[in-house]
C-alpha cells in the first residue's frame, strides 16, 4: 500500500483540493437488521405515472442521486438527466446500455454482441473506471478493474421507474469512482407492479426473449412481486464479414417485497439471481508454438444479490435510512475465472438545522472477498484477496436567499486498502430567479482508486521467433508482460461546472451544462526491464522477457458542453434532442511509456433526436436518429443510426410492437477494445417484434 498522501499530487490539480466543511454533530445509530431499500434514497416516494407528465411535471420529478434525498430536477445543482419508463418503452431498447444512449454527455459503444464501453464525459473503454453505476442503491462495479461488467447488468425493463444520470463528479456523496458521473437505476415499488406481466418477442438479432412477472399483496401494508426472464441474442460479424462467436444468453429471476404501513417505518427486501453464457473471440498467448492464436470461448457468468433497506421518519421531520446488501459475481471474464463476494452496509441521517441548513450525513463500510483462477495471458499475483472500504460523508444545503439562492457544501471521507485516506469535497451554488429558470455552478474534487488489476495483474503477450528489431535476431520467443504496481496512487480530478435550465413555456424546456476538468496521476504503463530469462516451456531454453509496470504519469484536461431539449409542438407529438461536445487533451510525463487512455478514443460530437407520435388512442410511432463522430485513435469512423418503432394497443392491457434498429446501414463498427485483446464486431441492421400483456 502506498504511503504517499493522496493530496500530494503532481501538476495542475495539486493544491486546489481542501476540505470544505466541518462535521456538525455526529450521533451514530447502528441497528443490525436485514433490510434496506425502496426506490429512493430516503423516505419512499409516492407513485408517479411518468407517461402522462407535462414538461413542467418532468422538471419536478423527484430524483435522489444529486443529494441522496428526494429533490426535483429543477432544484438540482448538477447536470442531471432522467430516463423515464416511457422513454425506455418507446425507444425500443432491449438493454440498459442502449437506453443510456439517450443521455447527453454519456458515451456508449458496443464492442461486440455482449460487451459494451460506457462512460460519462470521456475516458471510454471496456474497462472505463470513472463512472459509478447503482441498481436500486447497490453498486454494481467490480473491484477487479473499478468498472462495470455490462453483460451481467439487467433487470425487467418494464419494472424500471427511471434511470437518473448525473454528469460530473458525485464523489462527495457516493465516494471513489464517481469521478465523471453517477448512474442510478431505480425500479418501481412492488405495489406499483400488481398483477401479471408477460413479455415475449424475437427477431433477426434478438432471437428470443421472454419475461413473466407477477405482483400481489400479503396484506394492506405488504406487497410483493417476482419475475423470471430469459433472452438469447445472436452473434454479430467481424469487420471482414466472417461470423463471430459473440452470442449472448442469460436467464434471470428475482423478487421484491415492500412493507409500507401508515407509520414512520418502511422496509424493502429484494434480490436477484442469474446465470448465462457470453461468447468471445480473442487472442490467447503461449510460449509454445504457435505462440499466439485467435480462439472462440463460451464464458459462463453468474451472480446473486440480496438487498434490504429500512427507512424511518422522525416526528421532527428528519429521517434516517439503513441499507445492507450482499452481492456475488462470478464467471469466466476478462481472461480469468473470478468470484467476488461483496458485503456493504450504509447508514444516513437527514435533518434540518435551524431555518437555513438542510444537512445529510452518513457512514458506510464495504468488504470485498475475491478468488481468482489465472491463465497465462491474464494472471494476478494473489489468487485470493480481501479489500475493505470505510467512509463517512456530510453535506449541508444552506439557504442564502429563500426560494432563490442556495449554497451546498459537502465532502466524502474514505479509507481504502490501496491508497489510504481520501478527501473528496464539493461546493455548489444554485440560483433560481423565477420558477421557469435556474443557474448553477460547482467545483469538486474526486478520486479514482487503483483496482485489483492495477495492483497485482500480469498481462502477457508473446511474439514468435526471431526477436524483433533492434534486438539481435535470435530464434527464441519474446514475452511482453505488463505488471501491476502496489505503489500506485489514486487518479485525481478537479472539476468546474456551470449549468442553465429554462422552461420558456409549458411545451418547451432546455438544459445546458458546461465543464472544465483537470486530471492528475492518470494511469500509465512504464517500461521496466528486458533481458534473457530461462524459458519455462521446452523446446526453448531461454526466452526474451520485456516488462512494463502500471504507474501514474499521465495528466489531462477536458472541456465541453451538453445540451438537451424537450419540445411538444402538439399534444400528440414530442421531440427530444441532445448534443454533446467533448475535447480531451492527454499529457504523458514519462520518457518511454504511454497513458492507459489516449487522445482520440472518445467522440468529439454526439447528436441524438427522438420523435414520438401518438396516432390516435391505440397507435404510436417513434423515430430515433443518432450521430457519433469518429474515434480517430481507435480507427473507428463516425456513424449515423436510425431506429423506428411502431406500437399498437388492440385491446386494454395488450401492446404489440415492431422495432427496427440501425436501419440506414448494413452494419458499423463502434469501438475497439484496450489492453485485453477482444476482437470487435460490427453492429448489424436488425428487426424484432414484441408483445406485452398486462393481466
Amino acid at each position: 500500500m502506498s504511503t504517499r498522501a493522496p493530496w500530494r499530487v503532481r501538476g495542475r490539480a495539486g493544491r486546489l483540493s481542501a476540505a470544505l466543511v466541518a462535521l456538525s454533530r455526529l450521533l451514530l445509530v447502528v441497528v443490525v437488521l436485514l433490510p434496506l431499500f425502496s426506490n429512493g434514497v430516503c423516505a419512499a416516494l409516492p407513485p408517479v405515472d411518468l407517461t402522462e407528465l407535462s414538461l413542467e411535471d418532468l422538471m419536478n420529478i423527484r430524483v435522489t442521486s444529486t443529494a441522496r434525498r428526494p429533490q426535483s430536477v429543477a432544484e438540482s445543482a448538477a447536470a442531471v438527466f432522467v430516463i423515464t419508463q416511457d422513454d425506455i418503452r418507446r425507444s425500443g431498447v432491449t438493454s440498459i446500455p442502449e437506453a443510456l444512449r439517450m443521455v447527453p454527455g454519456v458515451q456508449v459503444a458496443r464492442i461486440d454482441g455482449n460487451k459494451w464501453a460506457v462512460s460519462v464525459r470521456g475516458f471510454n473503454g471496456r474497462f472505463a473506471n470513472k463512472l459509478l453505476v447503482m441498481m436500486d442503491g447497490r453498486s454494481v462495479y467490480t473491484p477487479l478493474f473499478s468498472g462495470v461488467l455490462w453483460d451481467a447488468q439487467d433487470t425487467v425493463l418494464e419494472d424500471i421507474e427511471r434511470i437518473e444520470v448525473v454528469r460530473g463528479p458525485g464523489a462527495s456523496l457516493w465516494g471513489a469512482n464517481a469521478v465523471n458521473g453517477v448512474i442510478n437505476i431505480i425500479t418501481k415499488r412492488a405495489r406499483d407492479t400488481q398483477g401479471g406481466l408477460f413479455v415475449a418477442g424475437g427477431g433477426t438479432e434478438e432471437q428470443g426473449f421472454t419475461t413473466l412477472r407477477y405482483g400481489g399483496e400479503f396484506d394492506d401494508d405488504t406487497s410483493y412481486r417476482a419475475y423470471v426472464k430469459y433472452f438469447n441474442r445472436d452473434s454479430q460479424e467481424f469487420i471482414d464479414d466472417g461470423d463471430a462467436a459473440d452470442d449472448w444468453q442469460v436467464g434471470r429471476a428475482g423478487f421484491r417485497m415492500d412493507w409500507e404501513p401508515d407509520g414512520p417505518d418502511a422496509v424493502t427486501v429484494q434480490g436477484d439471481i442469474y446465470r448465462g453464457e457470453v461468447g468471445t473471440t480473442g487472442a490467447e498467448f503461449s510460449l509454445l508454438p504457435p505462440f499466439a492464436q485467435t480462439v472462440n470461448t463460451d464464458d459462463d457468468i453468474y451472480g446473486a444479490n440480496i438487498l434490504g433497506r429500512w427507512t424511518h421518519q422522525f416526528e421532527d421531520g428528519s429521517d434516517m435510512a439503513l441499507q445492507v446488501y450482499y452481492d456475488l459475481v462470478g464467471g469466466d471474464e476478462l481472461g480469468i475465472t473470478l468470484e467476488e463476494d461483496t458485503f456493504d452496509v450504509d447508514f444516513q441521517h437527514h435533518f434540518q438545522f435551524g431555518d437555513r441548513h438542510d444537512i445529510i450525513w452518513g457512514l458506510g463500510y464495504r468488504l470485498v472477498d475475491a478468488d481468482f483462477d489465472d491463465s497465462f495471458t491474464v494472471s494476478l499475483n494473489d489468487d485470493h484477496r480481501t479489500d475493505q472500504l470505510a467512509s463517512a460523508f456530510i453535506q449541508d444545503e444552506i439557504t442564502l436567499l429563500e426560494d432563490e439562492l442556495r449554497l451546498t457544501l459537502g465532502s466524502k471521507f474514505e479509507y481504502n486498502t490501496y491508497t489510504g485516506f481520501e478527501i473528496q469535497p464539493t461546493a455548489r451554488l444554485l440560483w433560481t430567479p423565477d420558477t421557469q429558470q435556474s443557474v448553477w455552478l460547482a467545483a469538486s474534487r474526486a478520486t479514482r482508486t487503483p483496482s485489483q488489476a492495477e495492483d497485482s495483474i500480469a498481462l502477457n503477450s508473446v511474439l514468435p521467433p526471431p526477436l524483433p528489431p533492434p534486438l539481435p535476431p535470435l530464434p527464441i520467443p519474446t514475452q511482453l508482460s505488463v505488471l501491476g504496481n502496489s505503489n500506485q496512487i489514486s487518479e485525481d480530478v478537479i472539476s468546474l461546472e456551470l449549468g442553465y435550465r429554462i422552461r420558456p413555456d409549458q411545451d418547451l424546456s432546455l438544459d445546458v451544462a458546461a465543464f472544465y476538468n483537470i486530471y492528475d496521476n492518470l494511469a500509465s504503463v512504464e517500461p521496466e526491464s528486458g533481458g534473457l530469462v530461462p524459458c519455462p516451456t521446452p523446446p526453448f531454453f531461454v526466452c526474451f522477457l520485456g516488462t512494463s509496470r502500471f504507474d501514474n504519469l499521465g495528466s489531462a484536461v477536458s472541456y465541453g458542453f451538453e445540451a438537451a431539449a424537450d419540445w411538444r409542438p402538439e399534444s400528440w407529438w414530442r421531440l427530444q434532442g441532445a448534443y454533446t461536445y467533448l475535447h480531451l487533451d492527454v499529457d504523458y510525463d514519462g520518457a518511454a511509456g504511454f497513458t492507459v487512455h489516449a487522445e482520440g478514443r472518445d467522440p468529439t460530437h454526439q447528436l441524438s433526436l427522438r420523435s414520438s407520435f401518438d396516432l390516435g388512442e391505440d397507435w404510436e410511432l417513434d423515430f430515433w436518429g443518432r450521430y457519433v463522430s469518429e474515434l480517430e485513435e481507435r480507427g473507428v469512423d463516425g456513424y449515423f443510426t436510425f431506429d423506428l418503432r411502431l406500437g399498437w394497443r388492440p385491446v386494454d392491457g395488450v401492446e404489440l410492437a415492431i422495432v427496427g434498429q440501425n436501419l440506414v446501414s448494413d452494419d458499423h463498427l463502434e469501438f475497439t477494445p484496450e489492453l485485453i485483446n477482444t476482437t470487435p464486431t460490427e453492429v448489424p441492421r436488425s428487426v424484432y417484434g414484441k408483445i406485452t400483456v398486462n393481466f
